[in-house]
C-alpha cells in the first residue's frame, strides 16, 4: 500500500495583507482622480469649465475666443465706471480709464480658460470642483499704467496741499495783528494709488480714499497774546519811583507808540512745546532807564561836620544822603513782567548804597581829634573875578572828609567849573598863552592842597606844575615874593590835568578851608589823628634861569585904552623840591621836579601910540619879571616839620 505527503498550506501575514490593501486603495483612489480630472478636460476641452466668470460675465461652456469676445462686449468699465476721491467738500469724479486702466479681454478669458486645468492634479481638481459646485470669480487682467493715475494724483495734490503756517503776531505801528496757525496736509500719492489699484481690480464704481497726511503746527492759536499786547497799548505806559517822596524825580510816561516800537514777540520753546511770549525789547528798556538814570542816580554823600577846637568834637553842618542807583537788569526784568501782567504804572527797583559816615558819627570813631597840618597862600593883587574864583572853588573842599586808605581827586571834587556854578571868568594858561577863561584862580587853591599835603606827609599821587611862574603862588603874608616857594604849586583843569593824594593813614581827615579876602589869604586846614610821621623839606630854589622873551607889542585899533596887557613876563627856570617823610623808623622820599617855561609879556596898544615900549614903562606894563632868585649856590632847607600838635 502506497503512502503519500503532502506539504502544509502557508497563509499571508495580516500585516502584509493590510499593506496590500492600503496601497491598493490608493492607487485606484488617484487613479480615480486622475481619470476625472483628465475625463473633465477632455468634455470641456477648449472651452472654459461651467460656473467660471470675469467681473460678473458667466463664461461657463465657451472658447476663450469666444469669452474675450464676450467680455469686451459685456464690460465697459474702464469707460463707463466712476471712482470718486473726496477730501472734505471737495469731490472729484474720474472713470478708470482716466486713471490709466486699461482691460485686457483676451488674457482674462485665458486666465478663467486656465482655472481646473493649471497646476497640479490636485490643484486643477480643486479648481473644476469649486467652479461646478460655487462657481469661481476669475480677477479680470488688466493693464494698470500708475503714470497716468500718478499724474491725475499731483493735480489733485495741488488742490489739497497746504504748508503747516506758525500762528504769529506783530504789530502795523499801535496795531496788533494776529494770524491763526494753519495745520500742513500732504497728499500721500503712492500710498493712494495703493487703494486705487485695489479699487480697479473690483471692477466696480467707489470712492477710493485719499490718503493724506497732516502736520500740526508748534503754535495754533495766538489769541490770549494779542489781547494782552492791545492792553499793553491801551494806554500810556508810566515809570514811577518807589515809595517817591517830594523832590523825587518822575514820573515817566511814555506813549502807546513808543512802547508799540519797543513791543516784540519772542517764540519760546518748552520742550515740544511753543509759545509767543510778549516781550519790551531790553535794549530799549535799557537805554530808556540809563536816560532816567541821569536824573534818579546819586552817590552817597557822607554828613558834613565842622570840628570845634574847643570840645574837640564834631558839628554836624550837613546830613549824609543815602546813594541810589536804578538796577538796570533788575528794573527791565520787572517792567517786563508787569507789563505782561497787565499793568501801566510800574516802579523801577533801585539799589541803596548807604554813605561811610552818617549823622551820629563820632570825632572819636573816626579818628578825627585835631588840627595835625595847615597851609596858607596869599593872592594879593588879584582882581575881583579871580577873588570870586578862588571863593566859590575853596567853598567846595570845606567841611569835605578823606577816608582812610582812599585817594582823594580835587579834581572829582570840584565838580564843573562852569559860570551856572558860580564861577567866573578871569586870566588862566591855555596852550601858550595866558588867556580869559571861566575858572582863573582854581589853582590858588589846588596849589594851597599841594602844600597842605606836602607838609602833612601824605602821597601825592599826581601833581602838575604851571607853565611858567606865577606870582601869586610865590607870595607871602607881607606881599613879596619869596623865591623859595618856586616849585611848590600845582594846577588843576579836570578831567585832563588833576591833583590827587592818598591818605595812607588808619584816620579819616577833615578837611576845612577859609578864605580871607581882606587878607588875601587862603588856608587850609586837616584834622586827624597824629600818627608820629615828621616831614623835612629841601628845595634847590630857582635855578637855570632863562630870561624871560622880549616883549611883543601888538597893534590894537578896537583897544578903548592906550595900551592893555594881555600876557606877562616870567623867566623860564628849575626848581626841584624833594621831601622826606619819617615814620616809625622808616624813610620815604617823593622828589618833586618842576619846570618853568619862559614867558614872554604881550601889550596891545592902539594905532596912535607912537612909541609902545615907552608907554609901557609908563604905564608899568610888560616890564621884566619882578623874580629874585636864590643863588645857585644855595639850597634853601626848610626845618623839619612835625604834625601839628
Amino acid at each position: 500500500m502506497s503512502a503519500y505527503s503532502y506539504p502544509a498550506s502557508r497563509r499571508t501575514p495580516l500585516i502584509a495583507q493590510l499593506v496590500t490593501a492600503v496601497v491598493g486603495g490608493l492607487i485606484l483612489f488617484f487613479g480615480a482622480i486622475f481619470l476625472w480630472v483628465l475625463g473633465y478636460q477632455l468634455i470641456y476641452a477648449g472651452r472654459i469649465f461651467p460656473g467660471v466668470s470675469v467681473a460678473g460675465v458667466d463664461l461657463s461652456g465657451i472658447s476663450p475666443q469666444d469669452a474675450a469676445l464676450k467680455l469686451s462686449q459685456t464690460l465697459s468699465y474702464p469707460i463707463s465706471g466712476k471712482l470718486l476721491f473726496r477730501d472734505g467738500s471737495n469731490v472729484w469724479v474720474a472713470a478708470p480709464a482716466e486713471l490709466g486702466m486699461v482691460f485686457d479681454p483676451s488674457a482674462s478669458a485665458q486666465s478663467a480658460y486656465r482655472l481646473g486645468r493649471s497646476g497640479d492634479v490636485f490643484a486643477a481638481l480643486d479648481g473644476q470642483l469649486r467652479s461646478l459646485e460655487f462657481g469661481e470669480e476669475v480677477a479680470p487682467v488688466i493693464v494698470f499704467d500708475q503714470r497716468v493715475a500718478n499724474q491725475y494724483l499731483q493735480i489733485l495734490a495741488k488742490k489739497i496741499d497746504q504748508p503747516a503756517l506758525e500762528a504769529s503776531l506783530h504789530l502795523e505801528g499801535t496795531n496788533v495783528v494776529a494770524q491763526v496757525g494753519q495745520v500742513g496736509r500732504t497728499l500721500n500719492v503712492a500710498a493712494t494709488l495703493t487703494y486705487l489699484g485695489a479699487r480697479l481690480q473690483t471692477f466696480s464704481d467707489g470712492e477710493v480714499p485719499l490718503v493724506v497726511q497732516e502736520t500740526q503746527p508748534s503754535l495754533v492759536d495766538v489769541s490770549s497774546q494779542a489781547d494782552a499786547a492791545r492792553n499793553i497799548l491801551s494806554q500810556p505806559l508810566q515809570l514811577v519811583m518807589p515809595n517817591a517822596g517830594p523832590g523825587d524825580p518822575g514820573p515817566w510816561v511814555y506813549s502807546p507808540q513808543i512802547v508799540a516800537n519797543m513791543l516784540g514777540v519772542v517764540r519760546v520753546q518748552n520742550g515740544d512745546n511753543a509759545d509767543l511770549q510778549l516781550v519790551l525789547n531790553p535794549d530799549s528798556v535799557r537805554q530808556m532807564l540809563a536816560n532816567i538814570a541821569t536824573k534818579v542816580d546819586r552817590p552817597a554823600v557822607n554828613a558834613q561836620f565842622h570840628f570845634d577846637p574847643t570840645t574837640k568834637q564834631l558839628v554836624l553842618k550837613a546830613s549824609s544822603v543815602t546813594g541810589r542807583s536804578i538796577d538796570i537788569d533788575a528794573s527791565v526784568q520787572a517792567i517786563n513782567d508787569a507789563v505782561v501782567r497787565g499793568d501801566h504804572t510800574i516802579p523801577i527797583i533801585l539799589k541803596e548804597t548807604q554813605p561811610a559816615v552818617a549823622d551820629n558819627a563820632t570825632a572819636q570813631q573816626l579818628g578825627i581829634t585835631q588840627l595835625i597840618q595847615q597851609q596858607t597862600s596869599y593872592f594879593y593883587g588879584s582882581p575881583t573875578e579871580r577873588i570870586q574864583n578862588i571863593q566859590t572853588a575853596a567853598a567846595r573842599f570845606n567841611d569835605v572828609l578823606v577816608a582812610p586808605g582812599e585817594t582823594f581827586s580835587m579834581g572829582q571834587a570840584l565838580g564843573d567849573v562852569s559860570l551856572n556854578n558860580g564861577y567866573t571868568e578871569a586870566l588862566i594858561i591855555y596852550g601858550n598863552h595866558t588867556i580869559t577863561g571861566v575858572g582863573g584862580g582854581v589853582c590858588q587853591v589846588s596849589t594851597t592842597l599841594f602844600r597842605t599835603v606836602l607838609y602833612a606827609g601824605f602821597p601825592v599821587v599826581e601833581r602838575i606844575p604851571h607853565a611858567y611862574r606865577v606870582h601869586y603862588y610865590e607870595e607871602t603874608s607881607s606881599g613879596s615874593d619869596d623865591p623859595s616857594l618856586a616849585g611848590m604849586d600845582a594846577t588843576v583843569y579836570f578831567p585832563l590835568v588833576d591833583f590827587k593824594f592818598k591818605n595812607d593813614s588808619q584816620y579819616w581827615i577833615l578837611m576845612e578851608t577859609n578864605v580871607d579876602v581882606g587878607s588875601r589869604s587862603l588856608t587850609w586846614q586837616f584834622y586827624s589823628t597824629p600818627d608820629g610821621r615828621s616831614v623835612k623839606i629841601n628845595t634847590t630854589g630857582p635855578q637855570n634861569i632863562v630870561p624871560a622873551p622880549p616883549t611883543s607889542f601888538v597893534k590894537n585899533p578896537d583897544l578903548t585904552e592906550k595900551m592893555k596887557q594881555t600876557d606877562f613876563a616870567a623867566n623860564g627856570a628849575d626848581v626841584d623840591v624833594t621831601r622826606t617823610v619819617m615814620k616809625d623808623g622808616a624813610v620815604y622820599f617823593q622828589d618833586f621836579p618842576t619846570h618853568y617855561e619862559p614867558w614872554q609879556a604881550v601889550c596891545e596898544y592902539l594905532p596912535s601910540v607912537q612909541d609902545p615900549a615907552s608907554e609901557a614903562k609908563h604905564e608899568g606894563k610888560c616890564q621884566p619879571p619882578a623874580f629874585t632868585m636864590m643863588p645857585p649856590a644855595l639850597s634853601m632847607v626848610l626845618p623839619a616839620l612835625s604834625m601839628v600838635q
